[in-house]
């Protein structure tokens, strides 16, 4: 038997999705993330897929992952230390950057520091024109010069972004190879090369995010693939891309910049997933890990795309999976400030020592303690698929730090613990929805990753949302999402043109040559020789604006050179988003965009058996809600057939998550086995 696996590999736990080819049935276990050694997850995990379903190494014919190894480097600062070589007189662009406070209602709020001090900047003669050509040759004793200081100043890696780079890389291609010549064992990225876009500061803080990351990045999957190695696994690894996509590891060694968001991006490509099979038209999925609560809006099963995503305090500036962390994960650690007022987040326990009830050492109280304390979780010998036995002692021992600091109860501090981290995501998704145009009053709530099926209902109840539904492996869905993602690259041109009969041309001429290299990249750098899909877009804006919106071509009207429909594209979304579009102007490509994709095939979710009525719980159990306690039916995932029906509240287990059903809920099991839970409460 073969099997495909997916692997998401988060602070606290390491997810696994497996799938089998022949029947595409999904199975799925967890085991505890190694920070301390980088890949010996995988070995665990392939050993326990060994026992539980009797897969070995030799069985895997395709391995893809997620990892949170290029966000948690920048996030936390422990990258490489950078020199930056910049066009002489523009070594302040990351000081300068756009000139945005944090926060515009905080006068005293202070812009991130940059992950290149500016003292570690160093100026370069020689310049491009705006359109390419050569104003000021490079001068080679320049470049010598600033390679003898950085190397006094201790730089680890030397990042070269040169003004209008992005029309002309010879003059930071020159550099390099003079840097190269003079410092072999230093390595040297150009901005060109990791991703050239229009305006400086953008291509340089993308490429400087890229360098930071790209040593440890490609230390890990060289670990990784010696781990896979040792495991028996013969499949090429690949890894999940920031833009949803997939790619090998051996490309992501050197285009780490790609993998900056790989993990978050999974988790939503396998939510969208769910919304196509539930039907749901709009819905925010809602990905609650150990460390950190991320949400993403899905219409028609789509996941949304965007540019100048942040990382941390730093915003890159490659197509991305559009992501926003709205606040705390399970493991994030609940303390009292000095002003007595309770605080959850943004320390997190990870997965050592982890939360308290988990036994591993740790002795400070974080959302899982609280809901473990609430007697939510550890009513089921099956969390973490049998990894953890929660101590529900020891979760009590270290909430009741907190109720002493509060001068509260045990429970009544844990179910403020959790109460605090519900009010803080809805602050930031209220943002979220009211910069989209969302309704929350007409969107589903998709809740996924161990802690996110405990925490949804009581959001979704919050936001007044409608519907929350619960896949079939929650815990596990960024790795299944791993597996459905295509084979996947993007590829940009910036050209400059106003959008008439004689750009049609060069806008031709142009797409083929991306179109070459997207067929090149995925059938001999990705061994692809499947069907291939091509989407054409490009940014535009009206003559004199400074910020562009992406419009999609349609092929046939690119192919007639039919104007007036590729001007459509970019009016059509223009009035989408600012309510207004004026057809009588000029409207002007910046760039030139191709997504290259080769699809993978979608696992199988079989249909469940039918039933009828209420089931019956397992048994009642004694839960802390709104209060007080109160009896809660404990109903178990695997038990539940299609189209029965159950009230809150409720607490529903399985080997991966637990599900909370706060009171004024009903939960029906669709023919797949999601729940799809709505609120009753004025009903």
């Amino acid at each position: 038997m073969r099997h495909r696996v997916g692997v998401d590999i988060g602070g606290s736990f390491t997810d696994f999705a497996i799938v089998d080819e022949e029947t595409l049935e999904v199975r799925a276990l967890k085991v505890f993330s190694r920070p301390d050694r980088p890949g010996a997850e995988v070995i665990d995990g392939i050993n326990a897929a060994g026992k539980r379903y009797g897969i070995s190494g030799a069985d895997i014919s395709y391995f893809t992952h997620g990892t949170t190894v290029g966000v948690n480097t920048v996030i936390q600062r422990k990258g490489i230390k950078l020199a930056l070589f910049t066009t002489e007189n523009f070594c302040d662009v990351l000081e300068l950057g756009r000139l945005k406070l944090p926060s515009m209602f905080d006068l005293l709020s202070q812009r991130p520091q940059p992950l290149v001090s500016r003292d570690m900047v160093f100026g370069v003669r020689g310049r491009l024109r705006a359109d390419g050509s050569e104003f000021t040759a490079l001068n080679p004793a320049s470049v010598e010069a600033a390679v003898r200081a950085a190397e006094a100043a201790g730089a680890e890696g030397i990042v070269i972004s040169f003004l209008h780079s992005f029309r002309s890389d010879r003059h930071e291609m020159a550099a390099k190879r003079i840097v190269e010549r003079m410092v072999a064992d230093i390595p040297v990225f150009t901005s060109a090369e990791i991703w050239p876009i229009v305006r400086e500061f953008e291509r340089t803080t993308t490429a400087v995010i890229g360098s930071y990351v790209q040593p440890r990045v490609a230390h890990y999957f060289t670990s990784l693939q010696a781990a896979l190695k040792e495991a028996g696994v013969t499949a090429e690894a690949r890894v999940a891309k920031s833009n949803g996509g997939v790619m090998s590891v051996e490309q992501g060694k050197t285009e780490s910049v790609q993998t900056i968001l790989s993990g978050t991006a999974s988790g939503v490509i396998g939510a969208a997933f769910v919304a196509q099979l539930c039907g749901l038209q709009e819905c925010m999925s809602l990905d609650v890990g150990g460390t950190s609560a991320d949400v993403a809006l899905i219409v028609d099963g789509q996941p949304q795309y965007g540019i100048g995503e942040y990382i941390g305090d730093h915003q890159i500036h490659i197509p991305s999976v559009s992501v926003t962390s709205i606040g705390e994960g399970g493991g994030s650690i609940a303390w009292v400030d000095t002003l007595g007022v309770l605080k959850v987040g943004p320390e997190s326990a990870g997965s050592t020592p982890g939360p308290a009830c988990f036994g591993r050492g740790g002795e400070r109280a974080t959302i899982t303690d609280a809901f473990a304390v609430c007697g939510i979780v550890g009513q089921s010998s099956d969390f973490g698929y049998s990894a953890v036995k929660v101590d529900v002692e020891a979760a009590r021992k270290a909430v009741g730090v907190i109720a002493d600091q509060l001068s509260m109860g045990i429970e009544e501090a844990a179910e403020a613990i959790i109460k605090v981290a519900v009010s803080g995501m809805f602050v930031k998704v209220t943002g979220l929805v009211t910069r989209f145009g969302i309704d929350p009053r007409s969107t589903a709530m998709l809740p996924f990753g161990g802690a996110g099926p405990m925490m949804g209902c009581l959001l979704a109840r919050e936001m007044e949302m409608p519907e929350t539904v619960i896949p079939t492996v929650p815990g596990v869905l960024s790795a299944l999402g791993g597996l459905i993602a295509d084979l996947k690259n993007d590829f940009i041109k910036t050209v400059y043109l106003d959008l008439d009969a004689e750009a049609v041309p060069e806008i031709r001429e142009t797409f083929a040559a991306l179109r070459q290299g997207g067929e090149t990249w995925l059938r001999d750098d990705q061994g692809y020789d499947g069907e291939v899909r091509i989407v054409y877009s490009a940014d535009m804006r009206y003559r004199g604006q400074s910020f562009e919106v992406e419009g999609i071509f349609d092929p046939a009207a690119l192919e007639a050179g039919d104007v007036a429909a590729l001007a459509e594209a970019f009016h059509g979304e223009h009035e989408k988003l600012y309510g207004h579009a004026n057809r009588d102007e000029t409207v002007q490509i910046v760039n030139l965009r191709l997504v290259v994709a080769g699809r993978q095939p979608a696992p199988h979710l079989p249909l469940i058996e039918k039933g009828e009525g209420v089931p019956v719980p397992d048994r009642m159990v004694q839960c802390w809600i709104d209060g007080g306690w109160t009896d809660v039916g404990l109903f178990r995932r695997a038990a539940l057939l299609a189209d029965q029906e159950f009230d809150g509240p409720a607490i529903v287990v399985q080997d991966d998550t637990t599900v909370f059903m706060p009171s004024d809920t009903r939960a029906s099991v669709d023919a797949y086995g999601h729940l799809r839970i709505t609120q009753t409460r004025g009903h």
